[in-house]
């Protein structure tokens, strides 16, 4: 308990552009090996590499979203170091200039406070290509598809005190990106990913030395990776030892990471200004067409979704993905009158996505309109069907795509409210079961009331109003 762990993130998103950040090629995932690099991708002698535009604005997208500063001038670096699927002998960066910086985002802590993270810079990059091994004995393969993708590489304080932390900084990163549709947050393809820079220190100590955890590609193993290298430097210390600045790999089947390499230093990668291209300049304009181009953020619609009476985990839920709160909002939008929001959010995060995963709908592709949900919780909500009966009609408009109300009235399922049917019908159940009746009225048996409800529901196949059912009861049945 004498030791604080100090973490610091660096997350890579790849970029959603259709051509790579310097080149014309493709970056669909999936192509066959070295099929998407083209010359300029390749370094060869005399090619020039020509700046992706998307790729700026981008990245000036993701900068506005966290408060950031936009640098009006940025410049790209060369990083020299030696990778086998590095063709060019170094990366195209940005290093002292870059074009965004100093910006925060704040997490919420399991204790329900915020704590603030801040972010120190955010700079364009391409990536590098990949080594393959699977299936070459003794060999490795490289391919340079990935070459040259754009990267914004997202910087991050040492302000997280924790694997958790870490981990709910790492997510809404991810949020955001996807919700600015700028990277499609795919951990598995590599689309996503972070280096962990973790130290401990003893409480109110200065920094301690740090190890580097590469390329981690899944949250769950961000947490592992962390608590393991955070236990093996405490143990070092304790032992008498030194942490060793260095980069190490996470292997998620031993579940420890492992020494790659020493940790480079800025200077070991010789940076120096990229001759061929010029000063990357954000002027007004870019400015202007990039702020109008942001949709509402996930924090905004968090805050707005609790306004309407939402539960915080309800309403985290509905903004973790932007598809299901743009439909949520679409469903808000078709509703009538100012109603509190909890009772759609229940039927959007409960029967909807229940029905979505079932099928393996993504919710963009949703075989029932938000106008349609909305109009089928009217007739829960004005009493024209129940609850239990609104769960039925569900399932049968979103399989056949008829709207609810059609689906009512061609099954009649209008929930019976008629005082003088309802009584007629309590009166005849509770003389066929006199003995029920007795142990209720006379012997106090309370549960029986349940029994009685249940019988006026099967009476009516579900369709009693359950209220006026009850107070009928209560009246028939003396208590």
């Amino acid at each position: 308990m004498n030791w604080e762990t100090v973490i610091g993130l660096e997350i890579h998103a790849q970029l959603s552009t259709i051509s790579k950040i310097f080149s014309g090629s493709a970056t669909a995932y999936g192509a066959p090996p070295n099929s998407q690099a083209n010359l300029v991708d390749l370094a060869y002698p005399g090619v020039l590499p020509v700046l992706n535009g998307e790729a700026v604005r981008m990245a000036v997208k993701f900068g506005l979203s966290v408060d950031a500063t936009i640098a009006p001038r940025s410049v790209f670096a060369r990083k020299n170091y030696f990778y086998p699927d590095l063709p060019k002998g170094y990366q195209i960066s940005q290093y002292e200039l870059p074009i965004v910086a100093k910006g925060h985002m704040d997490i919420v802590l399991d204790d329900g406070t915020k704590k603030r993270i801040g972010i120190t810079r955010a700079h364009l990059e391409e990536d590098a290509g990949k080594s393959l091994h699977e299936g070459l004995p003794k060999q490795s393969g490289i391919d340079l598809n990935r070459a040259g993708t754009p990267l914004i590489e997202i910087v991050s304080e040492p302000d997280m005190r924790s694997a958790k932390e870490a981990v709910a900084y790492l997510k809404k990163v991810h949020t955001l990106v996807r919700y600015l549709e700028i990277c499609d947050g795919n951990m598995q393809e590599g689309s996503f990913r972070c280096d962990a820079n973790v130290s401990v220190r003893k409480i109110g100590a200065g920094l301690g030395t740090r190890a580097e955890i590469k390329n981690i590609n899944s949250f769950r193993y961000v947490e592992k990776a962390i608590n393991y290298e955070v236990a093996r430097q405490i143990d070092v210390l304790e032992g008498g030892g030194k942490v060793v600045q260095e980069t190490r790999l996470y292997d998620p089947d031993k579940g420890e990471t492992r020494s790659m390499r020493s940790k480079e230093e800025a200077n070991d990668y010789r940076y120096f200004p990229d001759p061929d291209l010029p000063p990357l300049v954000v002027d007004g304009q870019i400015m202007a067409q990039t702020l109008r181009s942001l949709p509402e953020l996930p924090s905004v619609r968090f805050e707005r979704y609790q306004k309407l009476g939402i539960s915080a985990d309800d309403a985290r839920t509905l903004v973790s993905e932007r598809p299901l709160a743009d439909y949520f909002d679409a469903v808000l939008a078709a509703h009538p009158g100012d109603r509190s929001g909890r009772m759609l959010a229940n039927w959007v995060l409960t029967e909807l996505l229940g029905a979505l995963h079932a099928h393996g709908t993504p919710v963009a592709q949703s075989p029932m309109a938000p106008a349609a949900l909305s109009a089928l919780v009217v007739l829960v909500e004005n009493g024209t069907i129940s609850g239990k009966i609104g769960k039925d009609v569900f399932e049968d408009s979103f399989r056949t795509g008829e709207p609810p109300a059609a689906i009512v009235e061609r099954r009649g399922l209008q929930q019976i409210s008629d005082t003088a049917a309802l009584w007629e019908i309590i009166n005849r159940i509770v003389a066929a079961n006199p003995k029920q009746a007795e142990a209720y009225t006379v012997g106090g048996k309370d549960g029986l009331f349940g029994f009685f409800v249940g019988q006026v529901m099967k009476e009516t196949q579900g369709r009693a109003n359950p209220v006026i059912a009850s107070d009928l009861l209560h009246k028939r049945l003396g208590r």
